[in-house]
């Protein structure tokens, strides 16, 4: 067995910048007036490597010696009494630090990529009661995304999980009560609601004749969520009643572009919000106002068609846009959430063939100087959502070298059961770079990108 190499960092005096925000965002939003100081500490476990590259790495890659304090094994002592916590992502979880640790090691050192696990450690200096104690984990701890980390060292970081005989089937589920039906999303946090439990429940029994595995449910879960499916968008409106004036006048105009658009076929397809907000566009397009849209079988980004002038000449050029909401994933996972929000909004022009050049983000929030203590039942705060989704966007962004011209987050009190999440970028190639061709029988599929840990599945 390979040895586990551990150490700790902690930015020297000047550059705790995140320790010093972290005490007074706790002394504030916690009302805790017993917290004197805060240190904040980046614990890293390594195994794979010799000593040599160790040492190598620890003040390479673990740390900066310019504005980092590196301690091997231990934490130093301190004199003041403090209550410690360590914080780590769930197993599986994807976490970049600790990737990217492993990745710099190996370009450093050459050979197999080492195994490396990151965890963040917090001491608390000052008068803090347990039940402070309390309110401080669950104001840092996510459970979506983090749990406490055992402070003792692992004898190996390599992880075995069981693989089982046989996959779960929900015995029974066809012929459960309403009742039933809703101890199971209960039990298995699904986050269908039980009007979608009851149409699967109707489906395998009527069509299947059988009761569904977990993976099934599951699967269809996922595939159903507000994330893949925009069921919200998808919402049929039926009887609509609006007071105002110029909103009853804009939607007697969407309903009359309807008729224009789908003729006969208006009365069969119904009022949805994706259909509210694709309306304009299909107008235009049926109007053949759209002769600068560029059109494939390719569902990219949007792409019209413009000229460049250049100096010396002109071309055909290829101006694409894209953007992406990430409203729930980013009300539950903050970093990650806002980080892909930007992510998806790149994809499509990326897979377009064009550079993306700009990109802009607009969200809402509720009033972020609330207390802890306003903070919804088993939410997060919103001056956590906050400042942990400005923090994912700017981290997925910067390692793109993207430049943002435009952040706006509106505040209001409707932001709160639900925050908002656009990432928007706008990208351009020459028309002559971009070949479209039909997939064919026997073409290879080549999939790029970084690994995903458990938290892309589902």
């Amino acid at each position: 067995m390979s040895r586990v190499f551990r150490c700790f960092t902690e930015k020297k005096s000047g550059f705790d910048i995140e320790a010093k925000g972290l005490c007074s965002d706790l002394i504030q939003t916690l009302s805790l007036k017993g917290l004197h100081s805060v240190r904040l500490l980046n614990r890293y476990d390594c195994e794979g490597i010799e000593e040599s590259q160790y040492k190598l790495a620890k003040t390479t890659v673990f740390s900066e010696p310019m504005c980092d304090d590196c301690y091997d094994e231990e934490l130093p002592k301190y004199n003041s009494p403090f209550r410690i916590l360590a914080i780590e992502p769930l197993p599986g979880q994807f976490d970049q630090r600790s990737d990217s640790c492993a990745q710099c090691i190996q370009l450093l050192c050459g050979g197999d990529r080492p195994m490396v696990h990151a965890a963040k450690i917090y001491l608390f200096f000052g008068a803090i009661s347990d039940s402070d104690f309390e309110k401080i984990k669950q104001y840092l701890i996510n459970p979506v995304e983090a749990h406490e980390a055992t402070l003792d060292k692992p004898n190996t970081l390599r992880q075995e999980y069981p693989l089982p005989d046989k996959v779960e089937t929900l015995i029974g589920f066809i012929d459960l009560s309403e009742d039933k039906l809703s101890d199971v999303l209960e039990t298995y946090g699904l986050a269908m609601d039980l009007p979608d439990l009851l149409f699967l429940q109707s489906y395998f029994k009527e069509e299947e004749k059988r009761d569904p595995s977990i993976t099934e449910v599951r699967m269809i879960d996922t595939y159903w969520s507000d994330h893949c499916r925009h069921t919200t968008f998808s919402t049929e409106f039926k009887n609509v009643e609006i007071n105002d004036e110029n909103v009853l006048s804009v939607y007697q105009n969407y309903l009359s572009a309807r008729k224009e658009i789908y003729g006969d076929r208006a009365a069969a397809r119904p009022v949805t919000l994706m259909d509210i907000a694709t309306c304009a566009p299909k107008l235009l397009k049926k109007r053949g106002l759209l002769k600068d849209l560029d059109e494939s079988e390719e569902i990219n980004a949007c792409s019209i068609k413009v000229q460049a002038n250049f100096s010396d000449h002109s071309e055909d050029w290829l101006l694409m846009f894209k953007n992406e909401t990430h409203n729930h994933p980013t009300e539950i996972e903050p970093f990650g959430g806002a980080a892909t929000c930007l992510g998806g909004a790149i994809r499509d022009p990326l897979s377009g063939r064009v550079y993306v050049h700009q990109a802009m983000r607009v969200t809402g929030a509720g009033d972020p100087r609330k207390s802890q203590n306003e903070t919804l039942p088993g939410k997060l705060s919103q001056r956590k959502i906050c400042t942990t989704a400005a923090a994912g966007y700017s981290s997925y962004g910067n390692q793109i070298g993207l430049a943002t011209g435009l952040v706006h987050e509106f505040y209001h009190p409707g932001y709160v059961a639900k925050r908002m999440e656009i990432g928007a970028v706008v990208g351009a190639a020459p028309s002559k770079n971009v070949v479209r061709e039909r997939p064919e029988p026997g073409d290879a599929v080549v999939l790029l990108g970084g690994r995903t840990g458990r938290d892309g599945c589902g």
